[in-house]
């Protein structure tokens, strides 16, 4: 996928998803306040995000403490509507590192912090066997540039974050563990009725 933002230290939730009386108006519609996604900082992006959301999405470059700031769901949930698959760091603020668990975002640190300055945007990256990795527990990665190096990436996911991220985020995850849970209740339910058909 390729790289299609990169950006410095300190990015709060605040430069990834502005509220204010512009935005927040349309806080509960994530199509319309995804126009507004990473305005300070690239009012671009958007617009490149949009053209290029039907492939297999597209990666950010972010420095230390990337997300730092509010909680605000908004920033992790917005550039994951428009294409975003991974966010590859220097470090994570805490919460936004959860948010993009929670929202199907592939959270990953650099294992050599000088490999941020190799990336610009319009690189494009590949990560291969990115489930089967997740499932075997491993927490280590390595990815391939275009110019055929590579560079060392690792997770710090819990096993549950890992089978959120897996599930394509929070929402898929609760949909299906509910379609189980229904199932388990009328399986039993049919067992029952075959027992005590009277």
């Amino acid at each position: 996928m390729p790289v299609l933002l990169k950006v410095g230290d300190d990015i709060s939730t605040d430069d990834i998803m502005p509220a204010g009386a512009r935005v927040m108006p349309f806080w509960s519609n994530i199509p319309k306040t995804s126009a507004f996604t990473f305005e300070p900082v690239d009012d671009t992006y958007p617009r490149r995000a949009e053209e290029n959301r039907e492939g297999d999405g597209h990666a950010i470059v972010a420095g230390n403490n990337y997300g730092q700031g509010s909680s605000r769901e908004n920033a992790a949930l917005a550039p994951r509507y428009l294409g975003l698959r991974i966010v590859l760091a220097r470090s994570f603020a805490r919460i936004h590192w959860q948010n993009l668990a929670n929202f199907g975002v592939f959270p990953l640190t650099f294992a050599d912090l000088a490999d941020y300055d190799r990336l610009k945007p319009g690189d494009v990256i590949r990560l291969s066997d990115i489930h089967e990795t997740l499932r075997s527990g491993r927490k280590d990665f390595t990815a391939s540039l275009g110019d055929g190096s590579t560079i060392a990436l690792r997770h710090d996911l819990s096993p549950r974050q890992v089978d959120l991220l897996l599930s394509g985020g929070v929402i898929n995850w609760l949909r299906a563990r509910l379609a189980s849970r229904d199932d388990a209740a009328e399986e039993k339910g049919e067992r029952a009725l075959a027992l005590n058909p009277g």
